[in-house]
């Protein structure tokens, strides 16, 4: 369905306009959430169900490596996808691709069929997340995308956080294949179901793109993906330094995804005790999204993206030097809290500066190179413990490339988002 002129009024911006179907893509952002969340604590505490020694770090980080690798990738394709034929068709091939997740979970005989299901992890959230957060965009009005990225992401990292509770208590009580196979396929199920009331938000882009022609009527001619690609990942300056901390943010997250569980572990901590701290991070990420994106909206997307890679990088350091539990608790709060900074507002960043009818191909492109982050963590930090046969190098090297990071943005980045709004 084309939107003309006529018709493009019918498809108002705003998030209270559009309350109906904004919430009905927060739901599914949770569900989205629940599924990356379900892995987070259960597998590598127990990988050792699927025969993998607990010092082969770089073996064990393979399945972060593979899920990087083809989420990235996704991601790219799914932007540009989208804008040919519609965010919800494309939501819809990503809630399929995950069926195969928990199956393969729980019949694996070994580590390369999780690697295996991770490859349709890869697949699920680079079409779901991608798709919810362009939608919860497209519904919004310019000055709430700051606002719109925050619930998308809150929502996404409360969902992360509670499910590995969740599925760190039922793998106590009924062994890690059956509590990922029942949890993993319930959660498929009711987002499946609830796709029935959505609707696509290509419409409010076209009607977007029409208003936008009339203001500017010798607008720029639409790029090709591959050139779009080219000018977002290199050659222009604030999309580089923006994409680079994609890049970084997620190989922060790996080495919590992947090491923290072990590290822990290797200091007496059982299955729960690291799911609280895990979930601590991922669930004060996720709050602190709700204002994040909004403080954003009022004084700039640099400051609180800035303050973010600071905490972050001072989270890590600080889960290096301490050793207690409670201790751990307030560094991942601190983690936490700098990642619901930075994240949202680098999305936003983009955002604020991508045409309408290139939005998703262009955040595409970021989300490209934000999770291949989980490739190159996977890599980095995989070898680095590997190497050491110890985590807390791993930890080390991490705090300081989230601080170069963050240095690199506050050089290369220019406010993308007026302060007066």
């Amino acid at each position: 369905m084309n939107v003309t002129a006529d018709h493009a009024s019918a498809y108002i911006r705003g998030i209270g306009c559009n309350r109906g179907q904004f919430l009905l893509q927060t739901v599914q952002v949770f569900f989205v959430g629940l599924i990356i969340g379900m892995e987070r604590n259960v597998l590598p505490t127990m990988a050792a169900h699927f025969g993998v020694d607990s010092h082969a770090f770089f073996f064990l980080a393979s399945f972060v490596i593979s899920f990087g690798l083809v989420k990235g990738a996704l991601n790219f394709v799914a932007g540009g996808l989208s804008d040919r034929i519609g965010r919800k068709r494309v939501l819809l091939l990503g809630w399929i691709a995950g069926i195969p997740i928990p199956i393969l979970i729980f019949f694996a005989p070994n580590w390369w069929w999780i690697i295996g299901a991770n490859v349709f992890l890869g697949f699920n959230q680079a079409f779901t997340w991608t798709m919810t957060v362009t939608s919860q965009i497209d519904l919004s009005a310019n000055h709430q995308r700051g606002l719109a990225v925050g619930i998308n992401e809150a929502m996404g990292y409360i969902a992360v956080g509670a499910a590995g509770l969740a599925t760190g208590y039922l793998a106590v009580l009924y062994g890690p294949r059956w509590s990922l196979l029942l949890f993993g396929l319930v959660v498929i199920a009711l987002a499946l179901v609830l796709l029935l009331w959505i609707k696509d938000t290509i419409h409010w882009v076209r009607a977007e793109h029409i208003q936008q022609e009339a203001a500017t009527p010798a607008a720029v001619p639409a790029q090709s993906m591959f050139s779009t690609f080219l000018q977002v990942s290199f050659q222009d300056r604030t999309y580089r330094a923006l994409c680079q901390g994609g890049v970084t943010n997620k190989i922060a997250d790996t080495l919590v995804w992947v090491l923290f569980p072990l590290f822990f572990k290797f200091h007496g901590l059982g299955i729960i005790y690291i799911g609280w701290i895990t979930g601590v991070y991922a669930m004060v990420w996720g709050l602190c999204q709700f204002w994040t994106g909004h403080l954003a909206d009022h004084i700039g997307r640099k400051p609180p993206v800035l303050l973010g890679f600071a905490l972050l990088s001072a989270g890590l350091a600080g889960t290096a030097l301490v050793n207690h539990f409670a201790a751990w608790m307030v560094t991942a709060a601190l983690m936490g809290l700098g990642m619901a900074l930075l994240y949202p507002n680098l999305i936003a960043a983009m955002s604020d500066i991508a045409p309408a009818m290139q939005r998703g191909r262009i955040l595409g492109t970021y989300r490209y190179w934000r999770d291949t982050g989980y490739a190159i963590g996977g890599v980095i930090l995989g070898l680095v413990a590997q190497w050491s046969d110890k985590i807390l190098p791993a930890i080390w090297l991490t705090a300081g490339i989230v601080a170069l990071s963050g240095l690199w943005i506050a050089f290369a980045v220019k406010e993308t988002h007026p302060r007066s709004i």
